[in-house]
């Protein structure tokens, strides 16, 4: 009877977690949204297949990699970057699958940044950001609902003395540095969240 008993749990938590990931048309449709509508068609699109992993859904045939929302986690929300930014990304992902911290993150990527081992680009890039704690894509209305949009424009090694922005927003959703002076300086860009 206890046999019986753990196998009817393996089963409901593996059927919980596969009921959890989205269909691949369903990714694709919902993390393209998060790009401006000329660049999400040719959009690479990263996401989940039925055990959880992250693979490839969708080549492309532009600059765009796009990453869908991990159902394994709370909330909403789907990342795209230009393709200039993915040894960066990539490297990310490759560190915390070895269980390092953010923080470690941060400084293995910028050591080796400093090092020339982590190309970064030598041009602005834009990652485009789609979040939301009750963010959700609507299927039947091809929309999302209850998220947010946010950009952040990569420029590694930029300061405010370099570029004149502040190293805070003065008005809300207005742009700033983040990270300056370091490989991750960015222009971080919140809209204002829309009104429910």
């Amino acid at each position: 009877m206890k046999n019986i008993s753990t196998l009817i749990i393996v089963v409901l938590a593996y059927t919980n977690l596969y009921s959890q990931i989205p269909n691949t048309k369903d990714q694709i449709a919902a993390t393209i949204l998060t790009l401006p509508e000329e660049l999400q068609e040719g959009a690479k699109v990263f996401g989940y297949n039925e055990s959880g992993t992250l693979v490839v859904l969708k080549e492309g045939t532009n600059d765009m990699v796009c990453i869908a929302d991990d159902p394994n986690k709370d909330g909403y929300n789907a990342a795209c970057y230009h393709s200039d930014l993915e040894a960066f990304m990539a490297r990310g992902r490759e560190l915390k699958a070895q269980g390092k911290s953010s923080g470690e993150v941060t400084e293995i990527r910028e050591t080796e940044a400093k090092n020339g081992l982590l190309k970064m680009p030598d041009h602005p890039t834009t990652l485009h950001v789609c979040y939301g704690s009750d963010g959700k894509y609507n299927s039947t209305t091809g929309k999302m609902e209850n998220t947010d949009l946010r950009y952040v424009v990569y420029i590694p090694w930029a300061t405010p003395e370099s570029t004149g922005l502040p190293i805070r927003p003065m008005v809300p959703g207005g742009p700033w540095i983040m990270n300056p002076g370091t490989h991750r300086a960015h222009i971080m860009i919140t809209p204002p969240k829309k009104e429910e």
